[in-house]
């Protein structure tokens, strides 16, 4: 049996991320925390979370240990009243030795835009409520990246809260439970709080793949437990998908899935594109795991394959900022394409410093160019979109557990800058490429 287990263990540390080797020194992270949920009722519902179904619809995912829990939920807009019902489905999975509870996800809706809801999982437990973003402008999106369990991490949830967002926009690495599954149980629960009331949507980073060769495929724990809108956009994969909210479209894409122009992401990425109206809606968002443009030590070179394969078709698509993490720490970039600024490029922001526990990327290379601001704090962002022309971006340091705003810059869109004039016939060649 020893000698079992210490197989398993070489096979994971072998597939373990290249991240944990890496050339800079990291100053001593915060204690990691520990949410217990021995204490809950087994039928009580856990690590309740919420995210965007489509069109005026929210899913409501949540976690029971009892395996009869009904995947039910009642909901209106008054505390303790629920005149509407939903009825989801329910899944569950096993790794290694590791077997999960009950995992829900339920629709409702159709929902009015801006208005308070309250509601209940599975019937039983707390009254939770939630608010449903706005169809108009201005739209506030909170963005954190790499958020882990640590103090740092609830230091940026705190700080989040109080950003008054419309909802979250997370870059991957969720969990950091890297392969120990109870990990993921207690990232739920420590989240909760801010996941059930506003929207979080999420894409894949690199500790979310727990990949075991032979053994475990990836992204089974990242797929069961945080089911985002793919098939509402046309997606064939969790691990992409898109969606609208106030005029914004947002793109979440797959750093770790295929996306070369063969792929079945790029395919899908060209479809998505050239469907958005632009009079409709000014804004594009785009939003992945590794970044692109990049002058810290860590991670270089990382990014430059989905670089070269798709920074193309968003250039053509004049995509007006692009959010990613991976790196722990705070870069924005003016707009930039091909490697140079150009300003009917996109800003490229990369905000991997929610709260992991490998602490902060400190080394930078020499500044380029194209690089505005950068900072290893640890820390979020605010994407305020104002109207059709002007969004405010501000990056909040926590720097003495204070919200502190270190960088803020007003963003015009490029729907309004005569740059999509410029690129139609760049865009009709990508998108009418075979």
């Amino acid at each position: 049996m020893a000698s079992k287990l210490f197989l398993i263990m070489a096979v994971v540390a072998a597939a373990l991320p290249f991240a944990a080797v890496a050339d800079y020194v990291r100053p001593p992270p915060r204690p990691i925390l520990n949410s217990s949920l021995s204490s809950l009722p087994p039928s009580i519902p856990q690590q309740v979370h919420i995210s965007l179904a489509g069109a005026n619809h929210m899913r409501i995912s949540w976690i029971t240990p009892d395996e009869n829990a009904p995947s039910l939920v009642v909901y209106g807009t008054s505390p303790n009243t629920y005149p509407f019902t939903a009825q989801g489905e329910s899944t569950s999975y096993r790794y290694l030795t590791y077997r999960s509870g009950t995992i829900h996800h339920t629709v409702i809706g159709p929902l009015r835009d801006s208005t308070t809801y309250f509601y209940k999982c599975s019937g039983v437990g707390p009254e939770f409520q939630l608010r449903t973003p706005p169809s108009k402008f201005p739209v506030t999106f909170a963005v954190t990246g790499d958020l882990g369990q640590t103090g740092w991490t609830k230091t940026t949830l705190d700080h989040t809260a109080k950003s008054q967002h419309d909802l979250l926009l997370l870059p991957g690495d969720l969990s950091y439970a890297d392969y120990l599954q109870p990990g993921w149980d207690s990232f739920g629960q420590l989240v909760q709080p801010q996941a059930s009331a506003r929207p979080w949507m999420v894409t894949q980073g690199n500790h979310d793949v727990e990949h075991i060769p032979i053994l475990k495929r990836g992204f089974i724990a990242y797929n069961a437990r945080w089911k985002m809108p793919y098939q509402e956009s046309g997606s064939g994969s969790n691990l992409f998908y898109s969606f609208d909210v106030a005029r914004v479209h947002v793109l979440m894409l797959g750093s770790y899935t295929d996306y070369d122009v063969n792929s079945d992401q790029y395919k899908w990425l060209k479809g998505d594109l050239a469907k958005v109206n632009r009079g409709n809606t000014p804004w594009i968002v785009a939003v992945l795991h590794v970044p692109w443009y990049n002058s810290n030590t860590a991670h270089q070179g990382e990014g430059d394959g989905m670089m070269a394969a798709m920074e193309p078709l968003l250039h053509a698509a004049s995509v007006d900022i692009v959010l990613t993490g991976h790196v722990h720490a705070y870069e924005r970039t003016k707009r930039v394409f091909n490697g140079k600024s150009d300003p009917c490029g996109f800003v490229h922001i990369t905000i991997g410093d929610g709260g992991n526990r490998e602490g902060l990327a400190s080394k930078y290379k020499e500044q380029p160019e194209w690089s505005a601001f950068r900072e290893a704090s640890f820390g979020h962002g605010v994407f305020n979109v104002v109207n059709i022309t002007h969004a405010l971006w501000g990056w909040h340091r926590n720097d003495n557990d204070q919200p502190v705003a270190a960088d803020k810059v007003w963003i015009n869109s490029l729907s309004s800058s005569g740059c999509l004039a410029k690129k139609k016939k760049e865009l009709r060649k990508l998108l009418l490429a075979p």
